[in-house]
């Protein structure tokens, strides 16, 4: 099958179908750069630009009753960028928790972050940190920030948590299984990937959520993120609804209805 196979096809009006919501929606973030270079600006123009699309994305998806909505908004290897951009990133970062206090308090969003937090600069940490635990009661939705996160490092770290457990003879290595083994990742208690959206035509996850999105349904736009806004959103879970899932079964049984 050609990677074009798996690009996101027009579906114009398709409707969504409230029951088969994806529960967590993943989205790699993708483009803000080549968007501010096509527009003849700076990169960080492109970033901000992408913040607006970050706030429309959260509120549609919350409307629509989506659970949990994980953002790739920095990842381990970003770090590598030059320092002027990882900058205007992190008081973009600063910027946003100020910003959306109220909207996030105001719809019961609880505000979730995963990843090496203590890489980000203290004032964007320390402003993250408050409103994370200021919206921690709330249910409606989470949405999860990925912030100086690597899904081969979530990996490691979370085997390593498991290896101590054992060497400690708190835990018997028999005791380990799938379900344990990703209640340890820094996703904790937030359910797997269903829909993987990446934009910008680039298709690839990055060293995003790579255990979480092992049956995720995966799919590539060529927008921009910074015009990546809810009828894009709207597509994407649109095809999401069209796919048949069926977690390593045949159709025959999905239709029978087998277990």
């Amino acid at each position: 099958m050609s990677a074009d196979s798996f690009r996101s096809a027009p579906l114009g009006a398709a409707p969504i179908d409230p029951a088969t919501l994806p529960r967590h929606i993943a989205v790699i973030m993708d483009g803000n750069g080549r968007w501010a270079r096509q527009q003849g600006l700076e990169r960080v123009a492109g970033h901000e630009e992408g913040a607006k699309s970050v706030r429309t994305v959260v509120r549609a998806a919350r409307a629509l009753g989506v659970r949990a909505l994980t953002l790739f908004a920095f990842s381990e290897q970003n770090w590598g960028r030059p320092p002027l951009e990882v900058e205007a990133l992190m008081r973009l970062l600063y910027r946003y928790v100020l910003e959306e206090h109220n909207e996030i308090m105001d719809n019961d969003i609880r505000l979730f972050a995963i990843g090496d937090l203590h890489r980000l600069p203290t004032f964007a940490r320390v402003a993250l940190k408050a409103l994370m635990k200021l919206s921690a009661g709330n249910k409606s939705m989470t949405l999860c920030l990925a912030l100086s996160y690597g899904g081969r490092e979530d990996v490691v770290l979370a085997a390593r948590a498991l290896a101590e457990d054992v060497a400690a003879g708190r835990l018997a290595p028999e005791d380990i299984d799938e379900t344990l083994f990703e209640s340890r990742l820094s996703t904790g208690e937030m359910p797997p990937v269903d829909l993987m959206i990446r934009t910008s035509g680039e298709q690839r996850l990055s060293n995003f959520l790579l255990w979480q999105a092992a049956y995720a349904e995966l799919f590539f736009t060529d927008e921009m993120w910074p015009d990546f806004r809810k009828p894009q959103l709207l597509e994407a879970i649109a095809a999401y609804q069209q796919r048949e899932r069926r977690f390593g079964r045949t159709s025959a049984q999905l239709s029978d209805g087998e277990s």
